[in-house]
């Protein structure tokens, strides 16, 4: 591994700050989230209803305590961090004539405090947070609008952050975005604050939020290296392959097309044209996509630099048409354990996917986000004895290096999913950890909120240590 190869953790703001009604903050469409339970879907409210646990408006009190969990990042010996930007934070409304000062200050301060400890901020300008007025005003993402707002948005972090920053990304698994996928509902609403079950027309809405968000992150990518050539800008995209059941050849034709659906977005970033063939799909499907001229050279000049890489499972293309098993589509993989949320645990999946999208792509990587959700259990002592998420995350680091190593896949770094227990973006549960933290905080939200260092956390700071040769 590179000597400059970065080591750490991602986390999202709606996951992790708290401080909802804080320091000038707007509602953001997660705000407006209940909790759930893995067999529970949460609930989606028009407006804030008494009786219902809301899990952003406490998370973990990151928005308190980044001071705190900034230093046990940096005891574990992180050269990185990648955090998102609550837009609602910097524009409460997403439409306000001037940004709020307390908003860019927290964020300023959140990132000088990792620069003090030498850990590489990564900002994510767009991770599911998105201005509730925005929703109510202009229908979200289905309206061109929010393009421009978000550059807008953009515009305001790069200038602030200039020179303190170096690696962003625009807009996290905005590649989800199937109007027939298993998780459809959940996807559309985090990306576009819409209600998949509310849209006249699913097919025309969601392919348009595509467009706008493709277009929006080439703006926006465009306009950071005129302001300085030196960032390094990418898009974080999660990527769940599937195997064919059997080599049947209508198995592995439609093999082949489930694993294309989701890229289309990745082939605009990193080829810079929209392809004819997903034009012409959406011709034939009568969907009708609001286009301006301009529109090609800004996806031409605005080509992203790196692809962020969300990997946690795989899946199978079944022989004949079945329902759904896996969260993203397919069924199960028979040869594969599941973690306790059923998601199928498969380590040589990473590998798989960094050659997939290294050679067809050609640009670094960087994965963004692996981890195992699971129940820990705090033991006396505040101990917590998460061998199985070392084993999980042990196999995953092997074979990314096989990937880079032995198969010269280019990648950046490593950033784990929840370096610290955070809130479950899929059920808004604390009970689903990833952490390498302990955070004493139960699904209700009650606790002390302290921090203990778990099992896997002396392992992890180990394997920065020797910069993964252990």
């Amino acid at each position: 591994m590179k000597t400059d190869f970065l080591w750490g953790g991602s986390i999202a703001a709606h996951q992790s700050e708290g401080g909802w009604d804080q320091g000038g903050k707007g509602i953001s469409n997660m705000d407006l989230v209940t909790k759930g339970t893995r067999d529970t879907p949460r609930e989606i409210h028009k407006e804030l209803k008494e009786g219902f646990i809301y899990p952003s408006h406490t998370g973990i009190d990151f928005y308190h305590r980044y001071k705190e969990d900034i230093q046990l990042f940096a005891e574990m010996g992180f050269t990185a961090l990648r955090i998102s930007i609550d837009w609602t934070r910097i524009f409460p409304n997403g439409d306000d004539p001037e940004p709020n000062e307390q908003g860019l200050n927290f964020y300023e301060n959140v990132v000088d405090t990792l620069l003090a400890h030498g850990i590489e901020p990564i900002i994510t300008f767009f991770h599911f947070e998105l201005p509730a007025n925005l929703i109510e005003k202009y229908q979200g993402w289905t309206s061109r609008k929010l393009v421009a707002l978000f550059e807008k948005y953009a515009k305001t972090l790069f200038e602030r952050l200039n020179g303190k920053v170096t690696y962003w990304a625009t807009f996290n698994e905005i590649n989800h975005l199937d109007p027939n996928s298993k998780a459809a509902e959940f996807f559309t609403y985090y990306i576009s604050g819409l209600k998949f079950e509310e849209l006249e027309n699913p097919k025309q809405a969601i392919a348009q939020i595509a467009y706008n968000t493709a277009l929006a992150s080439a703006k926006v990518v465009k306009l950071g290296h005129q302001i300085n050539p030196e960032f390094k800008i990418g898009c974080v995209f999660g990527i769940n392959p599937q195997y064919p059941e059997t080599c049947k050849p209508e198995t592995m034709l439609n093999n082949l097309l489930e694993n294309e659906k989701e890229l289309y977005q990745m082939d605009v970033m990193c080829r810079g044209k929209f392809p004819q063939y997903k034009l012409k799909e959406f011709s034939a499907q009568g969907i009708v996509i609001e286009q301006q001229e301009t529109d090609a050279k800004d996806f031409q000049q605005g080509t992203i630099d790196y692809i962020g890489l969300n990997y946690y499972m795989s899946s199978v293309t079944p022989n004949e048409q079945k329902e759904n098993e896996a969260f993203f589509g397919g069924i199960q993989n028979q040869y594969l354990e599941l973690s306790d949320w059923g998601w199928a645990i498969d380590s040589v999946g990473l590998r798989y996917t960094m050659n997939w999208l290294y050679r067809r792509y050609q640009l670094p990587l960087m994965i963004t986000e692996n981890g195992l959700g699971a129940e820990d259990v705090l033991e006396p002592g505040n101990i917590v004895n998460d061998d199985y998420r070392i084993d999980y995350l042990n196999l995953h680091i092997s074979e990314m290096k096989k990937a880079i190593t032995e198969d010269y896949v280019e990648c950046l770094g490593y950033l784990s999913w929840g370096p610290i227990d955070l809130v479950s973006a899929s059920t808004g549960e604390m009970s689903k950890r990833y952490g390498f933290i302990y955070v004493d905080l139960d699904d209700e939200g009650k606790g002390t909120g302290n921090r203990y260092k778990k099992k896997s956390f002396d392992w992890y700071k180990r394997v920065i240590e020797t910069n993964g040769t252990e």
